[in-house]
Parts: structure tokens; C-alpha cells; sequence
């Protein structure tokens, strides 16, 4: 009877706790949604830019915390660190911007469009006011916008150029007894190198060389006219590495002084007219997302959509960390069937996947054309291969001038393992089957050698979906196939030289392709129509059951945790995971780029 009593009185204190989980939850929810939450920006307040954060395309929507009744991630998309600039921009009560460079952890399309729209910010006549004590070229490269540019006395400038450098993984694949069986179409398409060779083949040294150039070219043009230097005296300090230590910054123009954070503090509290003794009156880019906008958006019932597609494409659906065919399908439908849709901007930023998931994309794009609705295609840090392949219907492609496009080439890839498996795990196979194909392979983890038919079946699958991609590229690019496989074979090109061999038709970010769409559409002003986000934002309380869920959540935050506690090895792992989640034929860029 004691035990009747103890697990019943312990049911009965568990459903008392729900419950005043929930009222918290409730009244936290509440709180947030009658807007008193939203942050109030004082006369004299400096924006304080600090993207220290991998930049997604868009703003994930974020829940509230029981404890504390604040988000539980701070950061923010691309779209509001644009927003909040432009907002900045015509708000009286901001005087400035204060960037801190330090940890930049933007890719390069968003880094550009970043700087942009910084550009744009400084034709208000406010300030813009960079301090570090460690800058990447990145992070120099987002600063050099600053009209003044402060390094800690005893931090680094890292100004050396640019270089990479690629891992190679057939040596250790003969150690443990596999052997790759490797089908590919394009000269470039060198993603499966480093399962062949030893070290980079010369069309993969040719387009890497390329790439570094163009990124290096960029930096330099621009750096250097930003900090009112010719470009040979930019291009002379970093190719005899005259900056090693912070006075050498100062020495050659790189930046302005060498500041300690209290110095850059005072500075800022000078311009503003704020007493030396009271508090900076900083606000957050990230909390400055709900401060009131001056410049309310359009409600209008016509719509330019804007749907982001940001990850890699995959077969199924239940993945909103990449772009699954099965969920992108029904965005695509929803958009077709809104009669209110009058224009669609396809934001890309993926470096392809599954070539049947980019096909079964590519052909729900095509019938929203057919409909009659003009897309403009905008192409972030990368838009290649299955990236490039959903963008090649568009009537507009725009891209920045750093960004990696192009790779319009196939591959496949099986291991066979059957030595590793006997003399490493002690495993044997034996198989019975009805007809020559019965066990034909459905995995890429093979228990014997292909034959000689089986690898021709597969060479002509790669051929034959390679040939698709040609002429889907063609078609929507309107040029000779012949044309397109002599900037195709796999290569990767930067936005500049895409848009010089046809790729691409305009230099330019995402708010340029929003623009290109409103005027096709027959727009004349932004009141004209209201932007729709896809996928739309799921309410709160669905938010709140799949955290319930929290499958997927734990997930993710143990892939967070992986990534800081591997660091850099971080890459390795992913690409490995990536070869074990790959099926069918792939669509996938050859490489992943980092500049620093």
C-alpha cells in the first residue's frame, strides 16, 4: 500500500510540474508575441556588428527558453544582418556602425554582400568604425570598408594570399584492403580524386589556380581601393609579407592605429557625444532585428517569393538542415499554386547532391515557368553542380563575383571492400542468385569487384545523366550543348568568370535578384507587391511539439558539439559522412573551399 501511495502522489506531482512548465511556456510565449520583447534603440546608439557564427541564408525562428524566457540561439541570417544595415541606414537614432572582426565566420558570397550593403550603409554620412586583434583576409576584407581601422597593439593582420590545400585518402584505402570503383563525367569533376590519386590531378591544379587567382584579384582590387593605396602597393605587402606584426600594419596603411578595446571604446563614445564616464550604447545587429522599422515593409496581396534552398540536396523529405526533393517539391507546388505569386527568387546555396533529387527539383521549376512566372535565380557562397542544375532554368542567374558555380559534371562511387572485410574483420561472403544481375549492387560498400558489364551499365548511367546536365543547361542558358561542355566538364568557376563564359547573367546579390524579379513581374517600387518567405515558418506551438520531439534538435546539438571538439578535423569528418549518405549518382562539388 506505501508504494500505492508513493508512485501515485509521484504521478500526481509529475502532472502538477507539466503543467507549470507549460504556464511558464504560456506566458513566455506571450510575453514574446505582444511585442515587449522588442528592442528599444536609444538616441546616439552604435549598431555593433560581431558575426561570429557560420551566416546562413536565412533566420532560423527561435523558441524561448523555460528558464530563462530568452532564445536559445542569438544568431541571425543573412537576410536581417541586410535588413538590419539597410534599417540602420535611415535610422536617426543610430549614429554609426562598430564591427568587430576578429571571428568572421561568413563564407564568401555573404562576406561580399555584407560589404555591399556596409558600403551602402556609408552613404548616409555615418561612420563605420572595425577593430580586431586577430584579422583573417576575410575579416580584412569585410573592414577595409571601416573609415577607421583599429588592431590590438599586440595582434596580427594575416595578409599572405591565398592557397589550399586537399587530402588524399588512396594510400590509406590500399593499407586497409579497399578499392574504390570510381565512374565520372567532365575532366574537372575531381571529387573522387582523393579515392585515385595521390596528389591532385593537373585539371584540378588548373581550376584551383584559377579560383585563387580570381578570389586574390578581388581582394586586392578592393582592399586596396578602400584603404587609398594603388593596387601594387597592396599586392607588394602581401607578396613579401610586410605585415608580421602589428606596428607593421600601421607602417604600411593596412590599418589606422593600434588600439587596446578601451581606446576604441573612448574613440566611439567621442563620436557619438556620450560622457567618457557613462556606458556605450551599443545594440546588438542580432537584437536589432526587433527594434521598430521606420520603413514598414509592403502588405500588399501580389508577391515576389523568395524561396531558399541551403544545404545539400538529397533524396526523401524530414530535413530542414538541407534540401530534400519530397519537402522542396511541396514548397515548389504551394508557390505554383498561389495565384498571388507574381515572381520567384530561387536563393542557392549548395554544392549539389543527388542528381535524381536535382532533376525531380529542376522539373517543378520548370512548371512554375510554364506557368508564367518569371524566377530569378541568386546564388550565395556556392551554387555548383546539383546547386547550379536547379538554377539552370531561371530566366536571370545573378551571383556574386566570389562565388563558386559551375561544376556541371557526374560521378558515382562504390568501395569494393571484400579484402578489408576478411582481413581486417574476419568476414566472408557467399551468395546464391537467380540470374547474372541478381546481386548487382544497391550499396556502395561492395563484398566483391564489379565485372566488366556492371562497371559499362554504370559508365553509360554516369554518361547518359551527364548528357541531361548538358542539355538542361543549354536549354535554360540558351546556348549550343557543344558550348556548355566546354565550360562544363566538372570545372568550377568563380560568379566573375561564370558570367563571362554564360553561366551567370548578372553580378549581384540577393536584394538584386529580388529587384530583377519585381520588374519582371512588372513592379515599379517595393510598395508595389509584399516579399513572401519559403518555407513558410512553422507557428510556435509546432516548433515547440517537434522540440518535444527533440530528435532532431539533439542531433544537432550533438553535431555542434562534434565540430568544437574536432575543429578543423571537422571537414574530414563530414566528407566521410557525406560518402557514406551518398546513393544513386551524384551532382556534388569536387571540392570545399575555405578562404580565410
Amino acid at each position: 500500500m506505501g508504494s500505492f501511495f508513493k508512485y501515485s502522489f509521484a504521478t500526481v506531482f509529475g502532472l502538477f510540474l507539466f503543467i507549470f512548465l507549460l504556464f511558464l511556456l504560456g506566458a513566455g510565449l506571450a510575453w514574446f508575441s505582444s511585442g515587449k520583447g522588442k528592442t528599444k534603440v536609444e538616441a546616439n546608439s552604435i549598431l555593433h556588428i560581431k558575426l561570429d557564427y557560420p551566416i546562413l541564408d536565412r533566420t532560423k525562428s527561435k523558441l524561448p527558453t523555460l528558464t530563462s524566457l530568452s532564445f536559445d540561439d542569438n544568431s541571425i541570417g543573412l537576410n536581417d544582418i541586410l535588413d538590419n544595415i539597410e534599417k540602420a541606414k535611415n535610422d536617426d537614432h543610430i549614429k554609426g556602425i562598430f564591427m568587430e572582426v576578429s571571428n568572421l565566420a561568413a563564407g564568401g558570397g555573404s562576406t561580399e554582400e555584407i560589404r555591399n550593403k556596409l558600403l551602402s550603409f556609408k552613404e548616409s554620412g555615418k561612420f563605420i568604425v572595425a577593430y580586431s586583434e586577430v584579422m583573417t583576409q576575410r575579416s580584412y576584407y569585410l573592414a577595409s570598408v571601416a573609415d577607421k581601422i583599429y588592431l590590438n597593439p599586440k595582434g596580427l593582420v594575416m595578409l599572405q594570399g591565398y592557397s589550399t590545400q586537399l587530402t588524399f585518402f588512396k594510400d590509406a584505402l590500399d593499407r586497409l584492403g579497399i578499392e574504390p570503383e570510381v565512374f565520372y563525367a567532365g575532366n574537372f569533376k575531381s571529387a573522387t580524386e582523393p579515392l585515385r590519386y595521390t596528389q591532385m590531378s593537373e585539371y584540378n591544379r588548373t581550376q584551383l589556380r584559377a579560383l585563387l587567382n580570381d578570389f586574390y584579384t578581388n581582394f586586392i582590387e578592393k582592399t586596396s581601393k578602400a584603404r587609398k593605396m594603388s593596387a601594387a602597393q597592396m599586392e607588394d605587402i602581401i607578396d613579401n609579407l610586410k605585415v608580421r606584426q602589428a606596428e607593421d600594419a600601421k607602417a604600411n596603411g593596412v590599418v589606422d592605429d593600434l588600439w587596446y578595446y578601451d581606446q576604441v571604446q573612448a574613440d566611439l563614445k567621442k563620436r557619438t557625444g556620450i560622457d567618457v564616464a557613462d556606458d556605450l550604447k551599443l545594440v546588438t545587429i542580432e537584437k536589432y532585428t526587433d527594434a521598430p522599422n521606420p520603413k514598414k515593409k509592403s502588405k500588399k496581396k501580389d508577391k515576389v517569393a523568395i524561396l531558399y534552398a541551403e544545404g545539400n540536396i538529397q533524396d526523401g523529405s524530414g530535413d530542414d538542415e538541407n534540401i530534400l526533393s519530397g519537402d522542396f517539391v511541396k514548397h515548389l507546388q504551394e508557390i505554383r499554386n498561389d495565384k498571388n505569386v507574381k515572381a520567384l527568387v530561387l536563393r542557392v546555396n549548395s554544392g549539389g547532391g543527388s542528381a535524381l533529387a536535382s532533376e525531380i527539383i529542376w522539373r517543378e521549376i520548370e512548371l512554375i515557368k510554364q506557368k508564367g512566372i518569371p524566377i530569378i535565380a541568386s546564388m550565395g557562397d556556392v551554387a555548383a553542380s546539383g546547386g547550379y542544375y536547379i538554377c539552370a532554368g531561371a530566366d536571370t542567374i545573378v551571383a556574386q563575383s566570389n562565388t563558386i558555380t559551375g561544376s556541371i559534371g557526374v560521378f558515382g562511387v562504390f568501395a569494393e571492400m571484400k579484402d578489408f572485410y576478411k582481413s581486417r574483420l574476419g568476414m566472408t561472403f557467399d551468395s546464391v542468385k537467380t540470374s547474372s544481375y541478381s546481386d548487382f549492387p544497391t550499396s556502395p560498400l561492395l563484398s566483391r569487384k564489379l565485372t566488366d558489364s556492371e562497371r559499362t551499365i554504370v559508365q553509360k548511367g554516369v554518361d547518359d545523366i551527364y548528357q541531361d546536365f548538358l542539355g538542361r543547361v543549354a536549354e535554360g542558358r540558351n546556348m549550343p550543348k557543344e558550348k556548355v561542355h566546354e565550360v562544363a566538364q566538372g570545372r568550377v568557376w568563380t560568379g566573375t568568370q561564370a558570367k563571362q563564359h554564360g553561366l551567370v547573367d548578372v553580378i549581384g546579390g540577393v536584394e538584386e535578384a529580388i529587384q530583377i524579379a519585381a520588374k519582371k513581374a512588372g513592379f515599379n517600387t517595393a510598395d508595389d507587391y509584399s516579399l513572401a518567405a519559403f518555407p513558410q515558418e512553422e507557428d510556435t506551438y509546432t516548433k515547440i511539439l517537434k522540440k518535444m520531439g527533440a530528435s532532431a534538435s539533439q542531433s544537432k546539438i550533438l553535431e555542434q558539439q562534434l565540430q568544437k571538439e574536432l575543429g578543423d578535423q571537422y571537414t574530414y569528418f563530414k566528407q566521410l559522412q557525406q560518402f557514406s549518405r551518398m546513393k544513386g549518382v551524384q551532382m556534388r562539388m569536387p571540392f570545399e573551399v575555405v578562404v580565410q
